[in-house]
């Protein structure tokens, strides 16, 4: 079998074209992911202002999240509340992307944060004192989107 001679020209267009196909794609991918089509679902879009108090357990309070299910950049939940001392978060993943959640303080400091993950659930435990803290998703882009809440200690 014969090859012929490629000339470079060709190669330089067929490189810009993967190049073009390659930022295409990922704008495509930008723009689904940082839908803010509204939830079609009653139940969606009213759960995701809703508001979580700690169930107490002998190990300490025990907080739920998760991502949405639909691949959407929101928590189920905006704000979550807790008594001070131990408290859990135990996070629910199961988008079809990958998803943590991250504690920060009113400083900025991050207090934890779980595992960027996909298909289970993962807990994050802290030992908190009164204030207000953030938590939120630290995967590029996704806090920007609104992946965020409020978690207040009392």
């Amino acid at each position: 079998m014969s090859m012929a001679p490629v000339a470079s020209g060709s190669i330089r267009r067929i490189g810009r074209a993967s190049v073009w196909i390659a930022g295409f794609a990922a704008l495509t991918l930008i723009a689904g992911c940082g839908s803010s089509t509204p939830a079609t679902n009653a139940s969606s879009s009213s759960s995701s202002s809703r508001s979580e108090t700690a169930t107490t357990t002998p190990s300490g309070q025990q907080l739920s999240l998760e991502a949405n299910r639909e691949g959407e950049l929101k928590y189920n939940k905006t704000s979550l509340t807790a008594n001070a001392g131990r408290v859990s978060i135990d996070m629910t993943n199961m988008s079809p992307l990958g998803h943590n959640v991250t504690v920060e303080s009113s400083s900025g400091k991050i207090l934890g944060a779980t595992p960027t993950f996909q298909g289970g659930s993962k807990t994050l435990t802290l030992n908190l004192k009164p204030g207000t803290y953030k938590f939120f998703c630290s995967v590029p882009g996704h806090r920007m989107a609104g992946m965020e809440g409020t978690l207040s200690v009392k």
